[in-house]
């Protein structure tokens, strides 16, 4: 049965009456807090590269509901490092309760475009990007997203959730230093929830494969909070374009070997069918802000021009897919011993 059929409404409501509208678990695309949260951030991340790689933007609209509420828009330039943070006041961030769909001021983010207005004393993001052939990661009754069951714990620090795993661009934005074109690119978006980011984590996606358009692959490697104690978690997935590989705790996935430092991982990924070895490799790095208890106060790198290196086996140790990611995302935060 897919989730547009059911409602989960009273039974939702008995066990955790006003925690959020329970059908949002099921489209985590949608705005998922509300404007009353405290100690609560919710931000999408958009990722923009131009065929060939000349251009990679991603863009980052969120809120903060901590100390100093506010709405904002984080941009990472991926071929120099560059970052920049556009604050706006709360009441700018307007979002639909129907479909993906958010806006800061004069900016709009959904499932079918961007269009930006951004501008400082030196930075400039200008223009429309359309979105085509747009890829979801599949939701049933029991698996709403790329979390599987951990998505009903009503407690958890950080949720996560993939809105697209790969889709076409097409359009220009002005920049500082001229023109974009990203007609024919590769987009991904995501987003986070909740009231802080992990103490430590890992976090790689790519979909610029030179060897397969159509392949897409997110790893997210984190210690988590869990009733008095922590442990490491993981989620993600292999699209290898004919078929979608999920990769997680829930899943009863293990990591078999993982080695990281603030520049290099090295992981392996074993369940009962198949085997996943990942090398990621960082690149030029950019500072971002991220929450803590809601406050947009402490500061992560992330590169949007690292490598990544794939490889997925079968229980009989046959090659199923060979890859290498080009302008892929990479974060290596916090303590490395804490993921062991």
């Amino acid at each position: 049965m897919h989730a547009s059929h059911f409602s989960m409404k009273p039974v939702a409501r008995k066990f955790f009456p006003g925690l959020y509208d329970i059908e949002k678990i099921w489209k985590p695309a949608l705005f998922q807090g509300t404007l009353k949260n405290n100690n609560y951030f919710e931000g999408w991340y958009f990722k923009l590269v131009s065929p060939g790689g000349e251009h990679k933007l991603s863009f980052i609209p969120g809120i903060s509901l901590g100390k100093d509420p506010h709405s904002f828009i984080q941009v990472i330039n991926g071929k120099t490092g560059k970052t920049a943070y556009y604050r706006f006041r709360l009441e700018e961030f307007k979002y639909s309760q129907k479909q993906f769909a958010v806006q800061i001021a004069d900016n709009f983010f959904c499932e079918d475009f961007l269009s930006v207005e951004l501008e400082d004393e030196t930075e400039t993001f200008k223009g429309k990007i359309e979105f085509s052939q747009f890829k979801t990661f599949p939701v049933s009754i029991f698996r709403p997203g790329i979390m599987g069951w951990y998505r009903f714990v009503p407690f958890m620090e950080c949720y996560h959730g993939v809105v697209s795993l790969g889709h076409r661009l097409q359009g220009n934005l002005t920049t500082d230093k001229g023109t974009a074109c990203f007609d024919k690119g590769r987009g991904y978006i995501e987003k986070d929830w909740g009231r802080s980011m992990p103490k430590a984590w890992i976090w790689m996606q790519g979909n610029d494969f030179e060897e397969n358009i159509d392949a897409s692959f997110m790893l997210s490697v984190a210690r988590i909070p869990w009733l008095g104690s922590s442990f490491t978690g993981f989620l993600g997935y292999l699209d290898t374009g004919e078929n979608l590989y999920p990769f997680a705790t829930y899943t009863g996935a293990k990591i078999k070997n993982l080695y990281n430092n603030e520049n290099q991982v090295d992981i392996t990924i074993e369940d009962r069918h198949f085997k996943l070895i990942i090398s990621g490799l960082k690149g030029r790095r950019g500072n971002l802000k991220a929450p803590v208890a809601g406050n947009m106060e402490r500061t992560i790198h992330e590169s949007l021009d690292g490598k990544i290196h794939l490889r997925l086996f079968n229980r009989q140790q046959k090659e199923l897919f060979k890859g290498k990611v080009i302008h892929a995302g990479l974060e290596l935060v916090g303590d490395p011993s804490l993921l062991k």
